[in-house]
């Protein structure tokens, strides 16, 4: 698979492998034996959507409707809500007919991101 910025996307790391590893909290399960192939972090929705690649995993504190659409449109299959955060209602309802996993830490940001890089999960 290509990125789109040039380069040979490497062999991704299951789901599940990093849920077990990170000990995330499933709010919302999709297909845990998806590969992932790198990660984005931001909460500026337009930002996400220029930025982000397919097989990532976003990390965000956003929790509204409008990430399903930047999931679904960005084909983004893994959403990591920090700091705590519980998607909304209406979040949860649409996610369940999009195959998106939504997942949840009570760690900031920064600390979440640095043990997905220790996991072998890297920007693009």
């Amino acid at each position: 698979m290509n990125s789109g910025r040039g380069d040979i996307m490497p062999p991704g790391i299951k789901l599940k492998k990093i849920i077990d590893n990170l000990q995330l909290s499933i709010l919302v399960e999709g297909n845990l034996e998806t590969d992932i192939k790198g990660g984005y972090t931001g909460d500026l929705l337009s930002d996400v959507m220029v930025n982000s690649d397919a097989s990532q995993i976003w990390v965000t504190i956003q929790t509204h409707i409008n990430i399903i659409a930047i999931a679904i449109l960005k084909e983004l299959t893994v959403i990591i809500l920090t700091q705590g955060k519980n998607p909304d209602p209406e979040t949860v309802e649409k996610v369940k007919t999009e195959k998106v996993t939504i997942l949840s830490t009570p760690l900031p940001k920064l600390e979440i991101v640095g043990r997905l890089y220790q996991v072998g999960i890297k920007g693009i």
